[in-house]
C-alpha cells in the first residue's frame, strides 16, 4: 500500500507589532469564537506567501503592508485533526499603512492591541504556537497536535 501524499492547508498570519504592542483579532465565527488569533487566512492557488499574508492583513484590518516588508519568523505543522493538515507561515510586520479596522464584523468580533507581557489568556492554540515560537525564538519549526 503506497502512502498518500500530504495535501496540508497553507496558511499565513501575520505579527502586527508596534513596539511591544501587537496586533489580535477575536474570532466571531464558529471555530473559536470568542478567542484571540492574529490576522490570518489561506493561502490562494498561485500566490506567494508575503503576497498572502499582506492580502489577509489587509481584507481583515484595512493595514496595508508591502509583502518584502514582511519577516517569516515561525512555521507551525499542525494536525487538526486525522484528516486535515496545516502548514502556518507566521510572519512580523513592524512597517504599515492604515489604522487597523474591522473589516470582516460576520468573522470577528473585534480587534484589539495587547503588549507582549500581557498577552490574552483565551489565544487559539495553533497560532498561540507560533507567536510563541516567535517570541521565545525557539528555532523556526513547531510540530502541533502530532503527539
Amino acid at each position: 500500500m503506497n502512502p498518500q501524499p500530504a495535501q496540508p492547508v497553507i496558511d499565513t498570519h501575520v505579527i502586527l507589532r508596534d513596539g511591544d504592542k501587537l496586533l489580535f483579532s477575536q474570532r466571531g465565527g464558529p471555530y473559536g469564537h470568542g478567542r484571540w488569533h492574529m490576522p490570518s487566512g489561506k493561502l490562494d492557488r498561485g500566490e506567494s506567501l508575503s503576497a498572502g499574508a499582506a492580502r489577509e492583513l489587509l481584507e481583515e484590518t484595512g493595514v496595508a503592508v508591502d509583502p518584502d516588508h514582511l519577516r517569516m519568523v515561525h512555521v507551525v505543522h499542525h494536525r487538526q485533526s486525522d484528516t486535515v493538515e496545516r502548514i502556518g507561515f507566521f510572519f512580523v510586520a513592524t512597517e504599515w499603512s492604515g489604522d487597523p479596522v474591522n473589516q470582516e464584523p460576520a468573522k470577528c468580533l473585534g480587534l484589539e492591541w495587547f503588549s507582549v507581557h500581557e498577552l490574552p489568556e483565551d489565544i487559539i492554540e495553533y497560532p498561540k504556537e507560533g507567536l510563541l515560537g516567535y517570541l521565545k525564538d525557539s528555532g523556526s519549526l513547531t510540530e502541533h497536535g502530532w503527539a
